[in-house]
């Protein structure tokens, strides 16, 4: 019965919330499961009734960032757009505004530089690419552009939002600060997608 009930009192996504905070407070490697348990004032043994390890806990907080990261873009996408603002654009704009309004999951995702979890954030880094990519190129194609651009053109644009981001997440500047210069970025980036070659 004891067991139970701190398997019910202590859930998962408490666990996840402390964890994430501490990862990036402090460092993948200076955090323990009994730091963890500490931090929420449990025994670090509670902790295992939910993950195995360590590791498996980061892996969660990934998956778990890269799935909302996921679920924001497949809005964007189904979403009607403003006047002025292009399918693509709108959906770049979405994914800088997730990396500056979220800096510290953003560093998780995409800038660890621990060996030991660098293939998790890999494989999650890949299937958040293949997504945007795939949500470009339908785009591209219905603009008509060339199936050379159609194939290289996405990962130019997921490039250069990813140093955007990583630029100004330094300064820890928010979207709202900076929505202006973000769009006026993404426009540069996506005058190419709008027409097709030749045509003015």
């Amino acid at each position: 019965m004891a067991r139970r009930a701190v398997e019910q009192e202590l859930s998962r996504e408490r666990i996840l919330e402390a964890a994430r905070h501490l990862f990036i407070t402090k460092g993948y490697r200076a955090i323990s499961m009994r730091s963890i348990g500490q931090h929420l004032g449990y025994s670090h043994g509670s902790l295992y009734y939910h993950f195995k390890e360590k590791a498996e806990l980061f892996y969660a907080i990934v998956v778990e960032d890269f799935n909302h990261l996921g679920h924001l873009l497949m809005q964007a996408m189904v979403r009607p757009v403003c006047d002025g603002v292009s399918k693509a654009e709108h959906i770049m704009m979405e994914f800088i505004r997730f990396g500056l309004d979220n800096p510290y999951q953003y560093e998780i995702m995409f800038m660890l530089r621990d060996e030991e979890l660098l293939s998790y954030c890999r494989a999650e880094q890949g299937r958040c690419f293949d997504l945007f990519a795939s949500i470009i190129r339908q785009y591209m194609k219905e603009e008509g552009c060339t199936e050379e651009d159609i194939e290289c053109v996405p990962r130019t644009l997921f490039l250069s939002m990813h140093g955007f981001i990583s630029y100004f997440n330094q300064d820890r500047v928010t979207f709202a600060e900076i929505e202006s210069s973000a769009l006026s970025h993404v426009k540069v980036l996506c005058r190419n997608l709008h027409h097709q070659p030749g045509v003015q």
